[in-house]
């Protein structure tokens, strides 16, 4: 009865084994910073294991290479990005107000110190390693650019709004949006916006936009 005991209570004291995706979750958060402090030639896979607390096969087997890697950084940030940004959600919203929410979502997204620091890792390094700019532009513009443009395209089914061209006009929104902050801030010359200058940013852009093409 003893040892029968003793069987039963001994793997109450073992830790919980975690999943693959919680691993994997953990793994990515640590890529990130090694990224942000290292830049990507610098980023061992070795050091990524290490900060994650997992073992090199565990790292190898969830993610096989450090392009991958970057790839899940860069993927992990847009997904957040997305669900902020749902369809349903933002069409329960009047015009200028769902527009007004996607804007802010792709400032907070763009402006964050993360982003400015994935911005600067590229357009560094992206000569030596042409992967990584493949990946950005796939990943992170042309996603983000895709889930805006679908908005958009939404709006003009509902006979909302009139656009000639949604690509141009997503561009124009992004650019109107954040280059001159973002680049600014990559230039040192302004710190990281507040979400209330982002906020007062998206309003003013979403009614600018609005003036131009809403329907008369």
């Amino acid at each position: 009865m003893g040892q029968i005991a003793e069987q039963v209570r001994r793997p109450r004291g073992r830790p919980p084994l975690r999943s693959d995706e919680e691993t994997l979750r953990v793994i990515i958060e640590a890529a990130r910073q090694e990224f942000q402090a290292n830049g990507y030639a610098a980023t061992c896979m070795n050091d990524v294991a290490q900060r994650a607390g997992v073992s090199t096969k565990t790292m190898y087997r969830l993610i096989p290479t450090k392009a991958d890697l970057l790839k899940s950084v860069v993927s992990n940030r847009i997904e957040r990005f997305m669900l902020e940004i749902d369809a349903d959600a933002l069409d329960a919203l009047p015009l200028a107000e769902g527009l007004e929410r996607m804007l802010f979502a792709y400032g907070v997204l763009t402006l964050s110190e993360d982003t400015i620091a994935m911005n600067r890792l590229v357009l560094g390094e992206g000569d030596r390693f042409p992967e990584i700019s493949a990946t950005f532009y796939e990943v992170a513009v042309q996603r983000t650019s895709e889930a805006m443009a679908g908005w958009l395209r939404h709006q003009i089914e509902r006979g909302l709004i009139e656009l000639e061209d949604v690509r141009m006009a997503v561009g124009m929104l992004r650019g109107m949006m954040i280059l001159e902050p973002q680049r600014a801030v990559m230039l040192g010359q302004r710190g990281i916006p507040d979400q209330k200058e982002i906020a007062a940013r998206a309003k003013q852009c979403a009614r600018i936009f609005l003036n131009g093409c809403s329907l008369r």
